[in-house]
């Protein structure tokens, strides 16, 4: 079923999502059941599955010299969707990138989805690798998430990129993409930044995932943006709990959004990071129930294979 579909059906119900990642490569299935299955009892009727790109790595040679090696940490998306939805039941929403893919690339893997029943896809133009400072689209591959989403919308009307080829099947992906409640990073301004997600809603996209924040009154002055702008399509809150003192530093920088001060004061006092875990829950149940209030339809939450936060909070909210 398509997201929208499940939002329609929840007849104005706030329902509860979550995200994971992939495991690190050499690992098996079983560590992604074990952190699913204890958030199962809040009958999530989609899960997220991130894509992680190629990195690169540098190996010194014998004789001084570098040799660039690609790495891939964490493969999987594909297969995980497909068992997810076989073990439980839900939809299971693969992420898309731009990074990393032609466009062949990408109209095979999206047949792919389609031959297993996947009816959702999030579609994202994606970081740069770790050893460039700016992103860099493949050779003939799509260098923004405007362009993935129209190919994408294009292969749901039955247009593929051989133009000769007779008789095509037409998909029908559902299309997220994300939202930035306080900007993307590289955005001059918030208004430019809308400015671009509404040319994805324009391209096809049928609902917004928003980027993690931590002050709701930003992710409500976002959607009012957003109306007032002319997208109408739902737009689902993504949210994470803080859990240790690093991230006062690290989730700022990786992701370029403000923490409030009461949040950060709680967290510098806390004697350690099983008191910031805690605080972390605490801040997130608040955010919560008054995002469930204002009729959300659906919570999302960035568990990151780590149910015991996601459950604690799911529990007083649920």
């Amino acid at each position: 079923m398509k997201v929208t579909e499940h939002i329609a059906k929840a007849s104005g119900k706030t329902q509860f999502s979550f995200e994971i990642l992939p495991p690190l490569k050499g690992q098996n299935i079983q560590c992604i059941f074990d952190g699913i299955d204890p958030l199962m009892e809040f009958n999530p009727p989609f899960i997220d599955v991130t894509y992680h790109r190629e990195e690169y790595e540098y190996k010194e040679l014998g004789n001084g010299l570098l040799q660039k090696k690609i790495v891939k940490k964490r493969p999987g998306t594909v297969g995980i969707c497909a068992g997810i939805q076989n073990k439980y039941n839900v939809d299971a929403i693969p992420h898309i990138l731009c990074g990393g893919f032609t466009k062949e690339d990408t109209e095979n893997l999206l047949i792919d989805l389609d031959f297993l029943g996947i009816d959702n896809v999030v579609a994202l133009r994606g970081d740069a690798v770790k050893s460039e400072i700016y992103f860099k689209p493949e050779k003939d591959g799509n260098g923004y998430a405007s362009e993935l989403v129209k190919q994408i919308s294009d292969l749901n009307n039955g247009k593929y990129l051989d133009a000769d080829l007779q008789n095509t099947n037409a998909t029908d992906f559902c299309i997220g993409v994300a939202g930035y409640p306080e900007k993307h990073m590289e955005a001059p301004s918030l208004d430019s930044d809308i400015h671009f997600l509404k040319q994805k809603i324009a391209n096809g996209a049928d609902y917004i995932i928003t980027q993690m924040f931590f002050d709701n009154k930003k992710f409500f002055d976002f959607v009012s943006k957003c109306r007032k702008a002319g997208i109408n399509v739902p737009i689902i809150p993504g949210l994470k709990p803080i859990a240790t003192k690093k991230q006062l530093n690290l989730i700022p920088h990786r992701f370029s959004l403000e923490l409030p001060d009461d949040l950060i004061m709680a967290v510098v006092k806390a004697k350690d990071n099983e008191a910031v875990k805690q605080i972390g829950i605490e801040w997130c149940i608040a955010q919560s129930k008054e995002l469930v209030k204002a009729g959300i339809p659906v919570l999302h939450y960035y568990s990151m294979g780590k149910a015991e936060n996601i459950k604690a909070i799911a529990k007083e909210v649920f």
